[in-house]
């Protein structure tokens, strides 16, 4: 085992293990820093793989932007170190088998498809090859993804909207005097 492989081995526990102290706290300023540090893991294995653009994109637009949106949310709440609700047992089964299935045609997918040796030369990754790529609307183009991101953006705006305009839980008969 060379440094390598032990420099991967370590950002993927970063990242999975960020992103499953994510999704199974109970304190939701806490799920928002396991998700910066998750998506630092993610940009961290970006930059292992010499993807130095993509994974400054990473670190600008989702760690730059949707969690510091998110964190912002939460402390416009006034709930950051309240607990959320414990969730059913039988949304937690249902969440389980979502996902299995979803990792499962996933997996699926990927021993299925037959990858194949391409004799291109690989496009040289200057500032003008990668916006032309993102912008490009023919083969080979990213015009959608990057419209798809877009969309995302805004979804996790209007997401860190509405968590900004919930009313914190108050008392019965607390309602009426706001």
């Amino acid at each position: 085992m060379n440094g390598h492989t032990i420099i991967f081995y370590l950002l993927a526990l970063l990242t999975l293990g960020s992103g499953l102290l994510a999704v199974t706290s109970r304190q939701l300023f806490r799920s928002a820093i396991y998700l910066l540090f998750s998506l630092i893991g993610i940009a961290g294995i970006y930059f292992w793989l010499q993807y130095e653009f993509i994974a400054a994109v990473q670190i600008v637009v989702y760690v730059g932007g949707i969690v510091v949106l998110i964190i912002f949310s939460v402390f416009l709440t006034h709930q950051a170190g309240e607990k959320l609700p414990v969730p059913k047992v039988s949304n937690q089964i249902i969440g389980g088998v979502a996902a299995f299935c979803t990792m499962a045609l996933i997996m699926l997918q990927l021993f299925k498809y037959s990858y194949k040796p391409t004799a291109a030369k690989p496009i040289e990754p200057t500032v003008a090859n990668i916006g032309e790529q993102m912008l490009g609307t023919e083969t080979g183009g990213y015009a959608l993804p990057f419209e798809v991101v877009s969309i995302l953006l805004l979804a996790a705006l209007v997401g860190c909207i509405i968590i900004a305009i919930a009313p914190p839980n108050l008392p019965r008969g607390e309602e009426k005097a706001r």
